[in-house]
């Protein structure tokens, strides 16, 4: 762990890994793992960022992720019984939270199980394919969207609302939403197999909802510590987060993912938006924004405007995006350093990347937004990421390639670490 002094000097790639970041103890539990989610950090993270609080003598009553993601670390609070708040932009990530945060019953679940295939078996399935939405049409055959039509409904008859075992189906209904349809299997960007053979629905959900039973089933318990887990944007006027004593989060990357595409057939099947493409607007960093660019990459701070002066030179529409994605995270080192107690701690997960022979340095984009926010202790460590596919680059539809003209997948992260 090295104190990063003077921001503007301080390289981070000579920050060496630390080891105590790489692995956690013990083996990751499978609830963490009960719906597919692009980007999300190991368990562990949350374990070891506990530990070092402890190490740093700070008491911890209440914890939170201001991009929580598909909930990591909202589970390891209920596991370790801190109160928990987090925040993400996306309905489909924050329902996979909540269900992810939940102890069940193994036999009410089974009794709903059986009570959802009995009823869609039992049919009749309705020819609804002609009235589906144009979107849901170009990634679905016939049969495949009118038996998730009638799953749904199925759902939603058996299952309680506003009750923890229908987001439990509800989860499983749609990690099952790619494999049932043309979607190119692992893509991570929205793209069509003309020779996919998507999978039989019931047979799907059966299989998902036994998987995420054995998960349920490998917990002994959690603890009834408060957990609140709220859809919308972390630097949006609407939420109101609670002073806590520990964040830790992993924002999205510059350049990376977008997760309103990603996440596009979830959206659609669960009503969380007549068009996937309404929830880009309010993301970090997002390409879809609409912004004076002129006036407003002046309020970048010295890193990001550095960066940004290099982007303009290779490609200036990479560069807005960019600009907003530097300014959006200045606004969240602020937010976030009003948000902590006295003498607490913010953790960071964050990645560098490349674009066109230009190093996009967020880590030391972040730190310096962390020392104008207030922060008076900043420390940088490295972590390798475990199983990162070794060839570099990803090509213009996101696959892997040695192509070096892509863009630069780097095999390594860094924590950084905020003191008030």
């Amino acid at each position: 762990m090295i104190n990063v002094q003077n921001n503007r000097k301080f390289d981070f790639e000579t920050v060496s890994v630390d080891e105590f970041w790489n692995t956690g103890e013990e083996k990751e539990l499978k609830m963490h793992r009960i719906h597919a989610y692009p980007a999300k950090f190991p368990a562990f993270i949350t374990t070891k960022a506990l530990n070092y609080a402890y190490a740093q003598s700070l008491h911890v009553d209440s914890m939170a992720d201001i991009f929580c993601g598909c909930g990591t670390t909202a589970f390891e609070a209920k596991r370790n019984k801190i109160n928990f708040w987090g925040c993400d932009i996306n309905p489909v990530a924050t329902l996979i939270a909540k269900a992810k945060s939940k102890k069940y019953q193994p036999r009410r679940l089974l009794n709903y199980l059986n009570r959802i295939s009995a009823r869609f078996a039992y049919g009749p399935v309705e020819n609804v394919y002609s009235a589906a939405p144009e979107r849901l049409k170009y990634w679905y055959k016939e049969k495949q969207y009118n038996d998730l039509f009638l799953l749904k409904k199925v759902i939603l008859h058996f299952t309680p609302p506003s009750s923890d075992y229908r987001l439990f189906f509800l989860c499983a209904f749609s990690n099952i939403l790619k494999s049932t349809s043309v979607w190119l299997t692992k893509s991570i960007k929205p793209q069509v197999d003309p020779n996919k053979k998507p999978r039989d629905v019931m047979a799907a959900f059966r299989e998902q909802c036994r998987s995420m039973m054995v998960a349920n089933a490998e917990i002994d318990s959690l603890s009834d510590s408060e957990s609140e887990i709220v859809t919308g944007s972390f630097l949006g006027t609407a939420l109101s987060p609670p002073a806590v004593d520990l964040i830790v989060t992993s924002p999205p990357y510059v350049t990376s993912y977008e997760y309103a595409d990603l996440h596009q057939l979830s959206t659609l099947w669960l009503d969380f938006a007549l068009d996937y493409r309404e929830l880009r607007e309010g993301s970090i960093g997002s390409r879809h924004h609409a912004y004076n660019f002129n006036r407003e990459w002046k309020r970048l701070n010295h890193t990001g405007a550095r960066i940004v002066s290099r982007l303009l030179d290779q490609h200036k529409s990479k560069a807005r995006s960019v600009t907003k994605y530097f300014l959006d995270m200045q606004q969240v080192a602020h937010r976030v350093h009003g948000m902590l107690n006295d003498r607490g701690i913010v953790l960071f997960v964050i990645g560098n990347t490349e674009y066109k022979g230009v190093r996009i340095d967020n880590a030391k984009h972040l730190s310096e937004s962390l020392f104008s926010a207030g922060f008076n202790c900043v420390q940088a460590t490295k972590r390798k990421i475990s199983k990162k596919i070794l060839t570099p680059y990803r090509d213009e539809r996101g696959k892997f390639s040695s192509d070096s003209s892509g863009r630069k997948v780097y095999s390594e992260e860094f924590i950084l670490i905020g003191r008030k």
